[in-house]
């Protein structure tokens, strides 16, 4: 593990520290184990308690929780990443299933398929190829 050279009264030490388990250090000095006791007093590490207080009841409208529509109009596809567009396979108007091939754009040396996340009729196509995009940047609108 660690050594060490002590000059005591004249004398030279090698000591090589091994291990420690509690307060006993397992030593060898010039080619010779010892089990050294170690007088010193042990912290004691002890995993806090979190104690956290109960949370009120709800009140009145609390109580339910508010649904969410599950029609969303107006879904944008986003680019992944900073790129350029290779090629737009939609064109406004167009019908298209979700997982559908829109665009392909190269982004880090690679060539990168955006699919479409829903089923829908495209509202817009906002890039062009050999247009630059940044990441999030709106490509396509499916409505």
């Amino acid at each position: 593990m660690k050594k060490f050279k002590f000059t005591i009264n004249g004398n030279v030490y090698e000591v090589e520290i091994q291990g420690f388990e509690e307060n006993i250090a397992k030593v060898e000095v010039n080619g010779t184990p010892y089990d050294v006791e170690i007088h010193r007093d042990l912290k004691m590490t002890k995993t806090p308690t979190l104690v956290r207080a109960e949370a009120p009841p709800p009140k009145g409208k609390e109580t339910r929780i508010p649904k969410v529509s599950s029609k969303t109009t107006n879904m944008a596809v986003k680019s992944p990443l900073p790129g350029t567009i290779i090629s737009v396979l939609v064109k406004e108007g167009d019908k298209v299933s979700m997982g559908q091939k829109l665009l392909t754009m190269e982004a880090m040396k690679m060539e990168n398929n955006v699919l479409a996340e829903k089923a829908g009729i495209v509202k817009s196509v906002l890039v062009k190829p050999g247009d630059t995009v940044l990441q999030n940047d709106i490509l396509v609108e499916i409505d």
